[in-house]
C-alpha cells in the first residue's frame, strides 16, 4: 500500500503544478485570443452579460476558460495513462500456455502423464505428455 500512496502523492502534486501551467495557457494566450476574435477590449468583456444584482453576472470568458482548461487536463492524463498502461506491458512477456494432450483415438483432452484415455478408454504406448 506504501507505494500506492506515494504514487497517489506524486500525482497530486503533479497535477497541480500542470494546473497551473494550463490556467497560465488559457489566461495568457488563449483568453487574449478569445478576445482578439470577439472584438472585446482589453478583456473577456464581450463575452459577459450583467445582471442586476450580481457583480459579475454572467460570464461566457470564463465559462470557455474553464472548459479549454478541463480538455487541456484531460487529454494530457488521458495521454499519460495510456503511455503508462504500455510502459507496463513492455517489460512483461507473454504467458504461453502449454495445450493439454489430447487422446489420439477421440481426440479428448487427457491429463499430463495419463496412460488411458478416461473418455474412450484407449491406451497410450507413452504417457500423454
Amino acid at each position: 500500500m506504501r507505494g500506492n500512496v506515494m504514487e497517489l502523492a506524486v500525482g497530486i502534486i503533479i497535477g497541480g503544478a500542470f494546473t497551473a501551467i494550463v490556467a497560465s495557457l488559457t489566461g495568457d494566450i488563449i483568453n487574449p485570443l478569445i478576445v482578439l476574435i470577439s472584438g472585446g477590449g482589453t478583456e473577456v468583456s464581450g463575452l459577459t452579460i450583467p445582471v442586476a444584482g450580481t457583480e459579475k453576472g454572467i460570464d461566457f470568458g470564463a465559462f470557455i476558460t474553464a472548459i479549454i482548461n478541463f480538455l487541456i487536463i484531460a487529454l494530457v492524463v488521458f495521454f499519460l495513462v495510456k503511455a503508462v498502461n504500455k510502459a507496463m506491458t513492455i517489460g512483461k512477456k507473454p504467458v504461453e500456455e502449454k495445450a493439454a494432450p489430447t487422446c489420439p483415438f477421440c481426440l479428448e483432452e487427457v491429463k499430463e502423464g495419463a496412460t488411458r484415455c478416461p473418455h474412450c478408454a484407449g491406451e497410450f504406448e507413452h504417457p500423454a505428455a
